[in-house]
């Protein structure tokens, strides 16, 4: 089968989704400029560079009650900063409610059951008991060609990773098995490794 997108795909779902994965999930947290604290997952995210660290999502579509964007993106443009939390298996279920789209006065801390802890290095909160969290200043935000399609970009300014995920001097994933996005409405979680040695190494 061959399509453009331009076209349509003529199956009953959007194949896009489930060809490019599995995609991790980053779980950002930032601020409005009057206190409220936001909470959403994203899973056009990906780390971009080591030296500074790097990351970016993308965020798609609006909300009534934003201009033309998201919360998130509103709050990081308002702030210059914003954390990423990474998602564990067994937090799927409180990820999972922060993907609503809640008016943008409501906490989705408190709506998800969650504890937020203020940030070391930014004014920001980030999740209690995540695996890892990355302390983000805003580098850029990018206007990508689409409607309320934007690109976000920002250096890493503080880690923090649970003590128990450190193993033999590694992160350890297998200690949090990350919950990965697929397509559609699924999802899947990391549970078995392999190590591949590089022709260079």
């Amino acid at each position: 089968m061959f399509y453009r997108p331009e076209d349509g795909h003529g199956l009953p779902h959007n194949p896009f989704n489930a060809i490019v994965t599995p995609r991790p999930i980053g779980w950002i947290s930032s601020r409005a400029p009057d206190g409220t604290n936001n909470l959403a997952p994203y899973s056009f995210f990906n780390a971009v560079a080591y030296v500074p660290p790097q990351v970016m999502f993308a965020s798609t579509g609006s909300k009534p009650d934003q201009d033309g964007t998201k919360d998130s993106v509103a709050n990081i443009a308002a702030t210059g900063v914003f954390c990423v939390n990474i998602v564990e298996y067994t937090m799927r279920d409180a990820m999972n409610v922060t993907s609503g789209g809640t008016a943008k006065e409501v906490d989705e801390f408190d709506a998800a059951g969650l504890s937020p802890v203020e940030c070391e290095t930014i004014a920001c909160a980030r999740v209690q008991g995540a695996p890892a969290s990355l302390e983000c200043r805003l580098t850029r935000i990018i206007d990508l060609p689409g409607k309320a399609n934007r690109l976000v970009l920002g250096e890493v300014v503080g880690v923090h990773m649970r003590d128990d995920c450190i193993r033999d001097g590694r992160f350890d994933v297998t200690a949090f098995n990350p919950l990965t996005r697929l397509g559609y409405r699924d999802y899947s979680h990391i549970t078995d490794i392999f190590e591949m040695v590089r022709p260079d190494d």
